[in-house]
């Protein structure tokens, strides 16, 4: 089974959904005066200790991988790799929907209210930055090498020598 890295293009994708729907509940929040806005301190804290924790979790694939540790199971590798896959774009989404919701509260940051969603925002948007980043890099520590089944370069390559050399035994033999 052959996983890719996600492109780019799907992060940019993700960021822009999340700027729309960021934007629709700030014009929301703020034509109907209901609290819609910001993001609780909890939420910035939790975000930082998954990407953490699933940077972690990365390294210890990447290490299998080069050898330093000697078992794994190959459940975790893959669970691994999805959650970095899933970390990234999810917060490539809430970057998005954060840094909307600050971009358009620095407009009105002279009010009590706007400044706190500002400042929440602000921090929620970081840490979303640095999940994207951890969700990458996570992808990326989560490559292993290709084991001695039919997807190993080297077994392809030397099967197809092989192949010719038997048919020519077979002919000599004959």
């Amino acid at each position: 089974m052959r996983t890719r890295r996600t492109p780019l293009a799907y992060y940019l994708v993700a960021l822009i959904l999340g700027m729309a729907g960021g934007l629709t509940i700030s014009e929301i929040s703020m034509s109907s005066r209901t609290d819609l806005m910001g993001a609780p301190w909890l939420v910035s804290l939790l975000l930082f200790i998954l990407g953490v924790m699933i940077l972690l979790m990365a390294i210890q694939v990447h290490r299998y991988a080069k050898g330093e540790r000697k078992e794994m199971d190959s459940r975790f590798a893959v669970n691994t790799l999805v959650m970095s896959k899933s970390l990234g774009i999810a917060c490539a989404a809430l970057l998005g929907w954060y840094g909307s919701q600050a971009l358009v509260s620095m407009g009105h940051s002279s009010a009590p209210y706007y400044a706190a969603v500002m400042q929440e925002c602000l921090a929620a948007s970081a840490v979303c930055l640095i999940d994207v980043v951890i969700g990458a890099v996570g992808e990326w520590l989560c490559q292993l090498p290709p084991d001695e089944g039919p997807e190993n370069p080297k077994k392809r390559n030397s099967a197809k020598r092989r192949l010719p050399d038997a048919a020519q035994k077979e002919s000599m033999d004959r």
